[in-house]
């Protein structure tokens, strides 16, 4: 049996390279490349490397669907269908949006693969594959093995991706997350990611875990950094600002290679944080008392803001950049309020009448960067224009220079040298991602229905 697994990319605008910062290795591929029968074909197309060869002989064809690509993933599927080959589509879009996806696709995957894949695979070498599959409950990732030899020959940023752990405990109104894993995290064994690690460290000078939230179980992921500790690699992840009030947590991770963290701040407001479920990001004195926390430790922020809940107003962007500056974060984002299916926030919206399109990732007249919704206390244009406005002052040359000298942001030279190459990359990109298209705007195939 032949299998072909695609990658889709956002979009694309004709006649522009594709957005370099959104080209790392995609782990949910080489998972789903683990999960196959060693028996099988494997082949995979990254759809925003290399063009994809349609009419290659194949069985069956894997997609990973998010919400954003979905556009493109389903004008993929079309080219394949058009010529008799069924497709399979999972992912977070997929446990969100079900029947749409259906629409576009033989088969669907709900909810996580490691339950259903064999079966899946069974039923395509024998010609019965059935209309939807539904993974069952959260399963173990013990085991879990991706198939990396499918990046072979092609060319990602060089970031090494490493799944930890999967789901979050918190309920943030706006977050996927929770609605895909049920507000709850498992866990990978600690020896099985050691070992992962230690085959693939002498590649990446980085690894990124790609977790949810690192830090969403405080007792087992302190067990995880004290076994990481001993291999002396350099790591980053996404984490809860919560983690910065524990003294162990900070000098576990420290001794184990941490070289910073994605925080979401989300907003300087307590009303805002409080309506999108982020209270806690409060706690204990606030941001301020967490900041010197983690700078004493010297852990270099990525820190994240969102723009458009009901008590911004557009003097939120000026005071936003300003704290952003003051911290000297080593990156941040600056991105307006997107409410993704599935999500209580979507559910409100919808209800209050103020969702701007029935399907924004499908609609044609949306773009990335185009607002999906009436915001309260300014017009959608204000709010794109404050994102965009904001991300151009923080990657300006003279805020890249003065962050550069930040005792923390230079603590370590290789962080330090690698800090104007990123920020430089995320400086070219701000007028380029600006209504960058959802789906390959060169393709004119219509959208295929099953």
């Amino acid at each position: 049996m032949r299998l072909t697994i695609v990658h889709p990319c956002i979009g694309r605008r004709a006649g522009q390279r594709y957005i370099g910062s959104w080209q790392m290795e995609p782990l949910p591929a080489a998972t789903v490349a683990g999960l196959t029968p060693s028996d099988v074909d494997v082949r995979f197309y990254d759809d925003r490397l290399e063009a994809i060869p349609y009419d290659e002989p194949t069985d069956l064809v894997a997609i990973s669907v998010e919400t954003y690509t979905a556009k493109r993933a389903y004008q993929i599927a079309g080219h394949y269908r058009r010529r008799g080959v069924p497709v399979v589509m999972g992912g977070f879009h997929a446990t969100l949006q079900p029947d749409e996806v259906g629409r576009y696709a033989e088969a669907v995957v709900v909810g996580e693969a490691e339950t259903v894949w064999a079966q899946v695979i069974d039923d395509a070498r024998h010609g019965r594959l059935e209309r939807r599959y539904q993974g069952n409950g959260r399963p173990s990732l013990a085991g879990l093995r991706p198939d990396r030899s499918i990046f072979a020959g092609k060319r990602y940023l060089p970031i090494g991706l490493v799944e930890a752990g999967r789901g979050c405990h918190f309920q943030c109104d706006f977050c996927a997350v929770q609605t895909v894993f049920g507000q709850k995290q498992t866990r990978r064994p600690v020896d099985d990611v050691i070992e992962e690690i230690a085959r693939i460290r002498d590649r990446h000078k980085l690894l990124f875990f790609v977790d949810d939230n690192i830090t969403s179980n405080l007792r087992e992921a302190k067990a995880f950094f004290a076994a990481l500790a001993p291999l002396k690699v350099r790591w980053v992840s996404q984490a809860s600002i919560n983690a910065a009030h524990d003294e162990e947590f900070l000098e576990l991770i420290k001794r184990s290679g941490c070289q910073g963290l994605l925080i979401g701040f989300e907003s300087l407001d307590p009303r805002n944080l409080a309506a999108m479920g982020k209270g806690f990001n409060t706690m204990r004195g606030g941001y301020e008392v967490a900041l010197a926390n983690l700078r004493r430790h010297k852990l270099r922020l990525y820190a994240t803001f969102v723009f458009g809940y009901d008590h911004d107003t557009p003097e939120a962007f000026d005071a936003t950049l300003d704290f952003a500056r003051r911290h000297a974060f080593y990156m941040a984002a600056f991105n307006h309020l997107t409410p993704f299916p599935g999500t209580p926030l979507y559910a409100r919206l919808e209800r209050e009448g103020r969702l701007r399109f029935d399907t924004w990732w499908l609609d044609p007249d949306y773009s990335y960067n185009v607002i999906p919704f009436a915001p309260a206390q300014m017009d959608h244009e204000a709010l794109r224009r404050g994102c965009v406005d904001a991300r151009r002052r923080f990657y300006g040359l003279r805020s890249i220079a003065r962050r550069s000298v930040d005792a923390t942001n230079r603590a370590n030279a290789f962080m330090w040298r690698n800090f104007f190459v990123i920020n430089g990359m995320l400086r070219a990109e701000v007028a380029s991602r600006d209504f960058y298209p959802l789906g390959d705007e060169t393709d004119r195939a219509p959208l295929l229905h099953a």
